[in-house]
């Protein structure tokens, strides 16, 4: 723990599903561990309960983007659901402003567990925006 960490201004990231899909997202949320917390009570020591790391789940991640005239993702999901289950390794990439890579997530084994279709309301101030949600197998850091 000697280093010194910096942190990084969110500039633009891309997402690339399997070998060839690459979209850009708008926003990724949902990254993130969780460990349970076993509490075992000793015997004869009544003023203290040993708190020890359990399972560790990793959560599903979820990707927005704008609505493009492409419905891959739509599809991917339908599949999912005619019970033609396929995964897809995702990689997610962050840059800088200057264009340079600062950090990359592998997602295995990645599947869609919910689409949501973008809102629409008659003013159309807003972004119509859909909703991916992937369940995986594991996360690698590039």
């Amino acid at each position: 723990m000697g280093t010194t960490a910096h942190g990084h201004a969110n500039c633009r990231f891309y997402v690339k599903i399997g070998d060839n899909t690459q979209a850009l997202f708008t926003e990724m949320g949902g990254l993130q561990f969780e460990t349970a917390v076993t509490e075992y009570e000793e015997g004869g020591s009544n003023g203290y309960v040993h708190r020890l790391p359990g399972r560790t789940k990793i959560s599903n991640i979820t990707l927005k983007c704008g609505v493009t005239n492409s419905n891959v993702f739509y599809k991917w999901y339908l599949d999912i659901l005619q019970g033609k289950f396929s995964t897809q390794n995702v990689t997610v990439s962050m840059f800088d402003s200057k264009g340079e890579v600062l950090a990359e997530w592998d997602f295995l084994e990645a599947y869609p567990v919910k689409w949501v279709s973008p809102q629409f309301t008659a003013d159309g101030k807003n972004a119509a925006i859909e909703t991916l949600e992937l369940a995986h197998s594991g996360l690698r850091m590039a």
